[in-house]
């Protein structure tokens, strides 16, 4: 499938003690610069294609997140993956060794919800504006994978634009990263279908926070699906990883294709 990076550059001014647009690659983002990775069908495809934002794990847009934007622009997506560590770093592309852990820890611990929320919210901008027409006015839709999975979680609760969200063994979703509300307390605000996949060996998120999870979109009358692998744990859909489970992975994949094709496509009238 076409690829290819994008650097996605936030409009609004910077503040007066930080005049200019400086990018600094040893610092990070300072004017609010994201890199995207986005794949997309080939041109002998169509012209115009609804879209799927690909919310990162815990390690970055690595290779395992470009396969799986890859795979979407199979199934007829433009797929595109922000890197939402950007206000630490560029694009770290982190591995699933010891070695990453300390690195990834810091990366995490410094996410907050606002900016997530604005980086998801910059991204749907991008989809329709003048820089790549092929997604103009289609529909969007948003899949995450572990840390992508709350932030998918959350994106649902308070990015306008979405029309359907999968969240794949989403942790935390019950603690906020920052000040306010965690996800969960927003749970109200979703007016979009959810997909959740879920490992039953996982503690992050745990059967009992699923099931905490799962009471509270039904309080909220939320549409939503869910289901849990009972031999599969964390991280189960990346084939990257010592957790990978084939069986479950394929399932679940399945399933988020054929549900992207119902509140997507269908949305969009394609295929």
């Amino acid at each position: 499938m076409p690829s290819f990076w994008e650097n996605l550059r936030f409009a609004g001014a910077k503040p007066d003690d930080q005049p200019g647009q400086s990018y600094d690659e040893s610092a990070g983002a300072e004017s609010q610069d994201m890199f995207l990775y986005v794949s997309h069908p080939p041109p002998s495809a169509g012209t115009s294609w609804p879209s799927i934002i690909v919310a990162q794990e815990a390690f970055g847009v690595n290779r395992h997140i470009e396969k799986v934007c890859d795979r979407l622009a199979e199934a007829g997506y433009v797929a595109i993956a922000p890197a939402l560590f950007h206000r630490e770093h560029p694009n770290p592309k982190l591995g699933y060794g010891d070695d990453d852990v300390p690195t990834r820890n810091r990366y995490m611990g410094a996410l907050r919800d606002e900016d997530i929320i604005e980086d998801i919210n910059q991204v749907v901008i991008w989809t329709q504006s003048e820089q790549f027409r092929r997604t103009n006015g289609q529909p969007i839709g948003i899949v995450g994978f572990c840390v992508g999975g709350r932030i998918t979680y959350l994106a649902a609760t308070s990015c306008p634009g979405l029309s359907a969200a999968v969240a794949y063994y989403p942790g935390r979703v019950l603690v906020p990263f920052g000040d306010g509300p965690a996800p969960i307390d927003l749970t109200s605000q979703i007016k979009i279908p959810l997909m959740g996949n879920f490992g039953g060996k996982d503690e992050n998120p745990s059967p009992a926070d699923v099931a905490t999870i799962e009471a509270k979109l039904k309080e909220a009358g939320v549409t939503y699906d869910f289901k849990s692998y009972p031999d599969a744990g964390h991280g189960f859909n990346c084939d990257e990883r010592a957790s990978y489970h084939e069986a479950s992975a394929a399932d679940a994949w399945a399933r988020t294709v054929s549900f992207f094709q119902q509140h997507v496509k269908a949305v969009a009238g394609v295929g």
